[in-house]
């Protein structure tokens, strides 16, 4: 029988190292004081994924206090294709620092740009125009290998569903702030995948 102990301190490294990225930069993007507005997000919706998000967060912690409390939704899962999702989970927290640091003070947890956004296409920005999302998916597949727990892959598919959902008005009210320049990289930049086509 696998011990959960290394993969319950593999967890709560990528749970640390995520979140420290994440929140260094959200406060980084925060300082200007820019009140952000979720009208047009949709009110129902912003509450409906933080809600989603905090369902996956707290099946995660429990996992991580103890794994007996969500044995019962346990996958049998080999340890070295647990060792995958530890290895691409620490990966992935350094593809969200690269993310993260290239887009800067742009940061919103919403789909409104800030007064003074800037158009990213550096970085990871250079091959796909939502990296972050990207490396969410990431990190939530390989937390969801590691602990082999199906209910953190459910909750994980439902979180990352929600935001390829947004995606589509998130770009509308990117076109109408950046015009002719955001429909350029588009054409150059995938959505979620490099485009081969690129030059």
């Amino acid at each position: 029988m696998q011990s959960e102990v290394p993969f319950r301190v593999a967890l709560a490294i990528v749970i640390v190292l995520t979140v420290a990225v994440t929140l260094y930069h959200r406060i980084q993007a925060a300082s200007s004081r820019e009140k952000i507005s979720r009208k047009e997000e949709g009110y129902f919706f912003a509450i409906a994924l933080r809600l989603a998000g905090l369902s996956l967060f707290v099946v995660t912690i429990a996992y991580l206090v103890s794994p007996s409390l969500v044995q019962w939704s346990k996958i049998q899962l080999s340890s070295s294709v647990r060792w995958v999702g530890v290895v691409t989970g620490l990966l992935s927290s350094l593809l969200m620092f690269w993310t993260l640091n290239s887009l800067g003070k742009n940061l919103t947890d919403t789909v409104v740009t800030r007064v003074n956004a800037t158009l990213v296409t550096h970085g990871p920005y250079r091959w796909v125009r939502h990296p972050f999302y990207v490396t969410t998916a990431l990190v939530m597949i390989s937390v969801t290998l590691l602990t082999a727990n199906w209910i953190i892959g459910i909750a994980s598919l439902i979180v990352l569903s929600m935001l390829v959902s947004r995606t589509s008005k998130e770009e509308q009210m990117l076109i109408e702030r950046f015009g002719q320049q955001y429909l350029d990289y588009m054409a150059s930049a995938g959505r979620f995948v490099p485009r081969s086509s690129r030059k």
